[in-house]
């Protein structure tokens, strides 16, 4: 109702400009502009008592559509806040106002685009204060003392059991925990579309792949699910970015996102160089789904490690591994099993997931590195392969 009385008014009023923009009648008067500055009077006092008597709310409805609500002030008790990898100023506003720091994202975000400093927001954990003005939370987050410095960086290509560790050291959180935790991958976030296959391997849920590596912020009152929660976010956010699953699902010729994930932890474990992860990709893309290579098979000691790792045995080199090591019936990633290992075997970086996901064309089923600095030699025949080992052998790797 009042933004009828309220458009009406203001179409009469331009009504009026109007008409005296036009000129007058003769003898100074209008016909009927006295009658209507009378009722559009008349309105605005009803109006008015109206607002006195309680629909105020209406106008402050109103109102706010062009004022940013905004608390004044400092603000009340502390509270701490989350900010994650990758976050935006708009994902930083909505954090702010979840925890009841700002009034309104918008108030936020209106005092961002005012500083240009804004951008140098890192992601971390804030002591700030609930109902600050969004200038003065801004503020706050630009001063560094403000900030929870509680960092851990998590190495490419650890093993979840490796990072439980790690973490449970870093926070006192008993490993036991972090292993509960992780039994329910979905729980702590990973769609349950991320562990089909379209090998006709029957899928196995595991968190392992899924915890990105990086440096992470752990508030001090984190929990094991919240931590690793965390680390399957920043997975899902770097791998959307890369539009990893699409392009595997497009390009990888009926390889699933998941098989390409696995591919990822293979390459990360055996390259040497950067520049090989793609290669090492491409090697065990071509020995397992190409059917060129006779036994099908990834034939890649890595996987025998896995299972000694994971069965708190303690891993060797290729050297130190027995027949038995090697070709144990009961090892669910025997190197000689045909097809596809169920699980990653580690959590592999970006330049991993990239190298799966893109890898070079090329027919190699084998490599060795040749060399103190890790390069490898790739050959599409046995013969070649041979020729490669005898250099690295003269080079003293094998």
């Amino acid at each position: 109702m009042m933004d009828d009385l309220d458009l009406g008014f203001d179409e009469q009023e331009r009504g009026e400009k109007g008409k005296h923009r036009r000129g007058r009648r003769k003898g100074g008067k209008s016909g009927g502009g006295r009658g209507k500055t009378v009722l559009a009077l008349l309105l605005a006092v009803v109006l008015l008592g109206t607002i006195g008597g309680g629909a105020f709310y209406g106008f402050d409805r109103i109102q706010s559509r062009f004022v940013t609500p905004d608390y004044d002030g400092g603000g009340t008790e502390e509270v701490t806040v989350q900010i994650p990898q990758g976050a935006f100023l708009a994902d930083m506003a909505v954090a702010l106002y979840d925890a009841g720091v700002i009034k309104s994202t918008k108030a936020f975000i209106e005092a961002a685009d005012e500083n240009s400093r804004s951008r140098n927001i890192q992601p971390g954990t804030y002591k700030l204060r609930k109902q600050m003005s969004g200038e003065l939370a801004l503020t706050a987050m630009l001063d560094p003392k403000n900030r929870v410095v509680n960092g851990l960086t998590i190495p490419e290509g650890r093993t979840a059991k490796s990072i439980f560790k790690l973490l449970s050291d870093h926070t006192e959180i008993p490993v036991k925990e972090f292993e509960a935790a992780a039994k329910d991958p979905e729980k702590l976030g990973v769609p349950d579309w991320w562990f089909k296959r379209e090998d006709g391997k029957k899928p196995k849920k595991s968190i392992e792949g899924f915890l990105f590596p990086d440096t992470y912020e752990i508030p001090p009152d984190s929990t094991a699910e919240t931590i690793l929660g965390q680390m399957v976010d920043h997975f899902l956010t770097v791998t959307g970015e890369m539009e990893f699953a699409d392009r595997v699902q497009k390009e990888r010729g009926g390889i699933s996102p998941y098989e390409a994930l696995i591919v990822a932890s293979l390459a990360q474990a055996e390259a040497g160089t950067k520049k090989d992860l793609g290669k090492v990709a491409r090697v065990a893309y071509n020995r397992v789904y190409s059917q060129t290579f006779d036994c099908g098979c990834l034939e890649m000691d890595v996987t025998v490690n896995y299972y000694l790792e994971l069965t708190g045995q303690k891993t060797k080199t290729s050297g130190q591994m027995t027949q038995s090591d090697l070709n144990n019936p009961d090892n669910p990633y025997n190197r000689k099993l045909r097809g596809m290992i169920p699980t990653p075997i580690n959590n592999p970086g970006k330049d991993a997931l990239e190298g799966a996901m893109d890898p070079p064309n090329g027919d190699w089923l084998f490599f060795v590195a040749v060399d103190k600095e890790g390069n490898s030699a790739f050959a599409e025949t046995y013969e070649d392969h041979l020729k490669n080992e005898a250099k690295a052998r003269e080079a003293g790797i094998i």
